[in-house]
């Protein structure tokens, strides 16, 4: 039987915030699966493992063997029971797999898209959206627990170590990790899996809210992507950018997205003025 296992207790929380939770992975069966998915990881991005930038890979680009033990974790009873624990009764718990990643973590502060990762910051921006809950689980398929990973709103922290897993409010939990970087050091391959949280009979919002966590997931992502470890100007300026908006979300998330608007509308004057001119 798996075991949660609650490092700190978390501050009482507001109407809408998901707790951050630690648990474990304890029984031979998921054990095995773990370190059946660390070998092929290894097999498979053996090169990219010897290189200092962060890596993502969605988990729905994998071969159907391999997303098949993926689900195995991500589907985990353990898992859900605790989502299910911490959210009002009759909730509905839909898994966005479409969103889920592999993760090749390295301590990586370059000023790059990825930077964001190790500072402060919220991993979405919609907290403002109260009909809904994305919790974010963070599977440790292989972690040496050389980084204390700090979840601020809850009051927890951790170091975690393999078989290890931890749930936060995608939207609404500040944290970060505290460590130092150093080339000795074992790396951290995870998986990150989102569940989106509704209430019952709310199809409507449902939609709604997995329309826009998918849009918002997807075009951060690729800014992240594109702007890792920066060698062009142009990757310098998204990077630049990223970690921006991930400062002003921290102050309210409706900043950054009044900016982007701003941006584009002067975008949009700046093309009518200059038909006008034609």
């Amino acid at each position: 039987m798996s075991t949660i296992v609650q490092e700190v207790a978390p501050k009482a929380r507001p109407a809408q915030r998901f707790p951050a939770t630690v648990g474990r992975f304890d029984t031979t069966a998921e054990r095995a699966v773990i370190d059946g998915l660390v070998r092929w990881v290894e097999d498979r991005y053996r090169a990219d493992l010897q290189e200092r930038p962060s890596k993502h890979v969605y988990i729905r680009t994998l071969p159907a063997a391999t997303v098949e033990q993926v689900d195995r974790l991500r589907d985990s009873p353990v898992i859900r029971d605790l989502i299910a624990r911490h959210v009002p009764a009759g909730s509905v718990i839909a898994p966005m797999k479409h969103t889920d990643e592999i993760y090749i973590s390295h301590y990586n502060k370059d000023r790059g898209g990825d930077q964001g990762l190790f500072d402060k910051h919220y991993d979405g921006n919609l907290r403002f959206l109260s009909s809904s809950v994305v919790v974010r689980a963070l599977i440790y398929l292989r972690s040496d627990a050389t980084y204390t990973v700090v979840f601020g709103d809850s009051g927890v922290q951790k170091a975690f170590g393999t078989y290890e897993f931890g749930l936060l409010d995608f939207h609404r939990e500040l944290h970060w990790v505290e460590g130092e970087y150093n080339p000795a050091d074992g790396q951290r391959i995870l998986l990150k899996c989102n569940y989106l949280v509704t209430p019952a009979n709310a199809v409507l919002a449902e939609w709604g809210a997995r329309a826009a966590n998918t849009t918002v997931f997807y075009v951060v992502k690729a800014a992240m992507e594109y702007s890792k470890s920066p060698r062009t100007p142009l990757q310098v300026a998204v990077g630049l950018l990223c970690n921006l908006f991930r400062r002003l979300n921290n102050i309210h998330p409706l900043i950054p997205l009044s900016f982007v608007a701003g941006l584009l509308a002067a975008i949009g004057g700046l093309i009518v003025w200059a038909v006008s001119f034609l």
